[in-house]
């Protein structure tokens, strides 16, 4: 499940559980249309609450950050864990987005809005 806000210019998700295709299709819709009326968009995935994600999730994510590879300009990740972390990483490959992870939230939105 995710809980997903918006504000000018930033995109926030929060993961609940299982991270889902269903969810991700979501994600996406919101940020096309943000991207559409707004350009450029930054985004802050919150993944504390994360438990797992789907194998079709995670394909749909390299799809989606190919064919938005532009489109963000900032991208913060919260986690504890390093598998996530690993992973953010290697995600930073199909995007020309700055990427950093962090464990604290205020830290990572002083980052995005800086």
């Amino acid at each position: 499940m995710i809980v997903t806000d918006h504000q000018d210019g930033l995109v926030t998700v929060t993961v609940y559980g299982e991270f889902s295709l269903a969810d991700y299709k979501e994600f996406e819709e919101l940020v096309n249309f943000k991207v559409k009326f707004e350009g450029e968009v930054n985004l802050l995935f919150d993944l504390r609450q994360m438990a797992d994600f789907t194998l079709d999730m995670a394909w749909e994510e390299i799809k989606f950050a190919r064919a938005h590879s532009h489109d963000f300009g900032r991208i913060a990740v919260l986690t504890d864990s390093q598998w996530v972390t690993w992973s953010a990483w290697l995600s930073q490959i199909f995007v020309d987005a700055e990427m950093r992870v962090f464990a604290d939230e205020q830290e990572a939105h002083g980052w995005l809005e800086a």
